[in-house]
């Protein structure tokens, strides 16, 4: 059976959309691809500010708001990478306004970040956080240099 690869967005209760799917698709292929797995199969769920934080409290015992929490699921020695990655779109607007950039590539980032945990990667220490912050950098480098399909109308160029 050859290795698969299946990434899913769900909301839980946010009605906000993610945009261009399919190339976000397209670099965790790259990324898991790339960290030596042969495939993926990993759910990302958006939500609000009070879920993720009862999750933080429930799963964690971390007694704060967080952006992402990622969920491994990938078995040892195993090269499919497998995991849940639940992300609040109310920290992820704050972080984009914070650090200046628009909500969806924010967004990324988080998804790009939660990937990487699935990858193997960590980020307690500032080493850590470095190397995972160059490694979004490089996935957000990527999704740029794919092309978007351009729609267009009768009429139109």
């Amino acid at each position: 059976m050859s290795p698969r690869f299946r990434l899913d967005f769900f909301n839980d209760g946010s009605q906000y959309r993610i945009r261009d799917k399919n190339r976000i698709r397209q670099v965790v292929k790259w990324l898991v691809l790339r960290e030596g797995f042969r495939g993926a199969d990993i759910s990302v769920v958006i939500v609000s500010d009070d879920f993720l934080y009862d999750y933080n409290m429930k799963y964690l015992k971390h007694d704060t708001l967080t952006d992402v929490i990622t969920f491994d699921f990938t078995e040892v020695n195993s090269k499919i990478a497998r995991g849940e990655i639940y992300i609040s779109i109310d920290r992820v607007g704050e972080n984009a306004r914070e650090f200046g950039v628009k909500k969806d590539k924010e967004l990324r980032r988080v998804i790009f970040h939660g990937v990487l945990h699935l990858c193997g990667y960590k980020d307690k220490t500032k080493v850590q956080k470095l190397s995972m912050t160059e490694k979004e950098d490089e996935c957000l480098k990527k999704f740029d240099s794919l092309k978007t399909k351009i729609k267009v109308s009768r009429g139109t160029i």
